[in-house]
C-alpha cells in the first residue's frame, strides 16, 4: 500500500539529519587518497604514486630503488593503511608514496633496473660520474626520470627512501640531522652520516637542492622479516618522519 506523503517527507527530513549527523561527527569522513602512475619502467610496469592527504606540509616516502633491497616495500603498504585508518596523522599533510621505484628490479631481485644502471646513481647531482652502471648520462632512465617528475610536482619538505643492509638512519641536506634524530628515537638504527655517493638521490635532493633526505638503511636480516615484524621494528620510525616536525607519540 503506498505510504501517506507525509510520512514519505518524514522519512526524506530523518535521512537528512542522519547525513549531517555522521558528518559532523566524522563517522563518514574519509582521509583523502588517491592514486596514480607516475611513471613506466623499462619492462613497461607501472611505478605507482599513492598520495594521501592535501596539507601544505608535503612528506615522500619511497622504497625498492634497489630491486635487491625491497623490504622497504611492505613497510610502506603498511603506511599507507595506517593513514587511511588514522586520519590525525594526515592533519595538515600530504603524503606522497612511491612503494617500488624499481618494480623490474623489484621482481627479478637484482640491484638495477632492466637495463643494468643503478637508479640511485642515475641523478643529475654536481657528482655524477659517467661510469659503467651509472647510466651514459643523467636521468636517462625512465624510473629515475619518474621519480624526479613527482618530486618536481609535489614539491616535498623532506624526503625518506629505504635501503639496505647498512643498519643505520643515514641523512643529507640542510636540516636532515634533524629529521634523522626523531626518527632514531623510534629505532635502535643508528644516526650516521655515510656521504653521498655520486648521483644518488641523497646527493642530488638533499645536498644540491637542499631538501631533508634520508636513507633509512635497514639491516641485512630485514630480508628475512615478516611484514608485520618489519613494521613492529620499523612503523614507529616512518611515522616520525611523517608528523615532523610535531614529536611522535609513542604508541
Amino acid at each position: 500500500m503506498p505510504y501517506p506523503r507525509h510520512w514519505l517527507l518524514l522519512f526524506v527530513a530523518l535521512c537528512l539529519v542522519g547525513c549531517q549527523t555522521a558528518a559532523t561527527t566524522g563517522i563518514a569522513e574519509r582521509p583523502s587518497y588517491r592514486a596514480a602512475v607516475a611513471g613506466w619502467s623499462v619492462k613497461n610496469r607501472p611505478l605507482m604514486v599513492r598520495v594521501y592527504g592535501s596539507g601544505e606540509d608535503v612528506v615522500l616516502l619511497m622504497a625498492g630503488i634497489h630491486g635487491s633491497e625491497a623490504a622497504g616495500v611492505p613497510i610502506l603498504e603498511r603506511l599507507g593503511r595506517e593513514l587511511m585508518d588514522r586520519p590525525e596523522f594526515l592533519a595538515g599533510r600530504t603524503v606522497v608514496v612511491l612503494p617500488a621505484v624499481n618494480p623490474d628490479g623489484v621482481k627479478a631481485g637484482k640491484r638495477r633496473n632492466a637495463n643494468g644502471v643503478d637508479l640511485n646513481r642515475n641523478f643529475p647531482a654536481d657528482n655524477f660520474k659517467t661510469i659503467k652502471g651509472n647510466g651514459s648520462e643523467p636521468l636517462s632512465q625512465p624510473e629515475s626520470r619518474a621519480v624526479l617528475e613527482q618530486i618536481e610536482r609535489y614539491k616535498p619538505n623532506r624526503i625518506v627512501t629505504f635501503h639496505q643492509p647498512l643498519s643505520c638512519v643515514d641523512y643529507d641536506g640542510e636540516g636532515a640531522l634533524a629529521l634523522a634524530e626523531a626518527m632514531g628515537e623510534h629505532t635502535d638504527l643508528p644516526v650516521k652520516r655515510l656521504g653521498g655517493r655520486p648521483g644518488s638521490l641523497g646527493s642530488y635532493f638533499g645536498i644540491d637542492r637542499g631538501i631533508p633526505c634520508i636513507t633509512f638503511e635497514l639491516p641485512k636480516n630485514a630480508r628475512d622479516m615478516s611484514d608485520q615484524d618489519l613494521w613492529d621494528r620499523y612503523g614507529q620510525a616512518t611515522l616520525a618522519a611523517v608528523v615532523y616536525p610535531d614529536v611522535l607519540e609513542v604508541q
